[in-house]
This record gives C-alpha cells, sequence and structure tokens, in this order.
C-alpha cells in the first residue's frame, strides 16, 4: 500500500485557472491504486486587515477553509503582507513557498507518493530532493506551468484533464463532458482521436476518442487541431452512422489554457 501525501500550493493554482477545484477529487485519486492517503495539506493566503472590515470576504474564506477540513486537508494559512515604497504604492505579499518545502521534505520519511499542485518552477529543487529521499513526485498544474518543473517531475497532468477536478461551467447542457488534447489528427481529411483521462478504481487512465472538425465550432479553423498544448472541451455520444459506436461532439476549445 502506497502511502500517499497531497501538497497544494493554493494561491498559485488559484491565479492559474485552478479556481473553484474540487478537493474532494484530489482526495480520491490520492486513494486510487493501492494507495493510501496520509497527509494532505493546503497552504493559502489570508488578508487579515480585509478579514476584520469584510464580512462577506471573511464568511466566504472561512467557508472555504471549512470545506477544505471536511475534505481530510490541515489549512496551513499565510497572512498577507503589505508593504508601502517611498511614492506610497502598497504592494502585498503573501509567498508559502518556504513552508510547503519544508513540510514537504520532513513528512517525506513517512510518505511514498507525493502529488504536488501547482505550476511555480521554484519548486524544482524540492522534488529533486523529494525523489532523492525515494518518493514518486506526480505534479499537477493548470495554466503558466514551468517546462522545467514538469520535466523535473515523475509525471505531470494537467488538472483540467482529471475529471471532475474542475467543473464545467453550469450553463453547460447536458452529460458526458469531458476534457481532451488531440493525440492525433489528419488535416487533410479533418478527423483525428482526442486523449482524454477517467478517474477509475485503479486509478487515473488515459483513453481515445474519435472526433471530426465538423463535430466542432471551429470547424472552419483546422490549425486550432495542429496547435500543441491547446485542450478541447466535448461530449461522446453515438455517432450518425453506427450506434454502436461513439464519437466526440459539440467540441469547442477550453478558453486561455495551457497544457
Amino acid at each position: 500500500m502506497l502511502k500517499t501525501g497531497i501538497y497544494v500550493d493554493a494561491e498559485n493554482i488559484r491565479l492559474c485557472g485552478g479556481y473553484g477545484m474540487r478537493y474532494d477529487i484530489l482526495v480520491d485519486l490520492a486513494a486510487m491504486d493501492n494507495s493510501i492517503m496520509l497527509r494532505a495539506n493546503s497552504y493559502l493566503a489570508e488578508d487579515q486587515k480585509r478579514t476584520e472590515v469584510d464580512a462577506e470576504y471573511r464568511h466566504k474564506l472561512y467557508a472555504y477553509h471549512d470545506v477544505l477540513r471536511k475534505c481530510g486537508f490541515k489549512v496551513i494559512k499565510k497572512y498577507v503582507k503589505h508593504y508601502v515604497d517611498d511614492e506610497g504604492v502598497v504592494t502585498t505579499k503573501a509567498n508559502a513557498d518556504m513552508d510547503l518545502a519544508i513540510d514537504a521534505i520532513l513528512q517525506s520519511r513517512n510518505l511514498d507518493r507525493i502529488i504536488l499542485l501547482t505550476g511555480d518552477g521554484d519548486f524544482i529543487r524540492l522534488i529533486t530532493a523529494l525523489q532523492n529521499k525515494g518518493c514518486r513526485v506526480e505534479v499537477i498544474g493548470f495554466n503558466n506551468v514551468s517546462n522545467d518543473l514538469r520535466e523535473s517531475a515523475d509525471s505531470y497532468t494537467s488538472g483540467f484533464l482529471i475529471p471532475g477536478l474542475l467543473p464545467f461551467p453550469m450553463d453547460y447542457e447536458g452529460d458526458n463532458w469531458y476534457r481532451g488534447v488531440v493525440a492525433t489528427y489528419k488535416a487533410d481529411r479533418g478527423f483525428g482521436f482526442f486523449r482524454y483521462f477517467q478517474l477509475e478504481k485503479d486509478g487515473l487512465r488515459a483513453k481515445t476518442v474519435f472526433f471530426h472538425c465538423s463535430k466542432s465550432e471551429h470547424e472552419n479553423e483546422p490549425q486550432i487541431f495542429t496547435a500543441y498544448g491547446k485542450i478541447f472541451e466535448f461530449q461522446i455520444g453515438p455517432t450518425s452512422r453506427d450506434s454502436a459506436k461513439v464519437e466526440a461532439m459539440n467540441i469547442r476549445l477550453l478558453k486561455a489554457n495551457d497544457y
């Protein structure tokens, strides 16, 4: 049984496309594939000055913390510091990188696998240190993820592609919505295959599904399907020619993504 720890750089995730991320899905992910979640830490910022005067901010923030705790996470707060320069310009800072790194290294002695949620390249040295201690390090990020960070990890997965981790907008009609990337595409014939994931009892498993550009709102922009790193949202349903076969439909490009 693999002992797993989850470490979430919450401010980085929030600012880089992961706002609204489902922590319960992270728990499910950590408990799959002969693994048990032993540690789960989320590092967040709190503006104490705003907490004191803004009741709505305070209510939302503490409700959010409560949800995390109910999911089994320990909430580690980093209080925002305000700095005023010589010209009177106020800047704020609440960096929890050091806290996360120290906790991960100290706690790694009891862990086999670490899931690190961040896109920050400053954690490359931490990843190497954890690997040298015998831990497998898996990174999950959303937008603006350091390429060196991806390469340093034992595996990297875009958070957009993990089913349920980032919910679909409420205005999406119907169900069976997925996110995936182009695995292959025949530009001259307008069809290809998407690669997407499903959460199964034994872990996160990659799947493929056929698509044709005519089932996309980007039918007149075929170059989109050949551009590296684009993430698409789509539904899966029976083909018009054979109900026993399935294909992607209602295909649209996920806005502002960086796989």
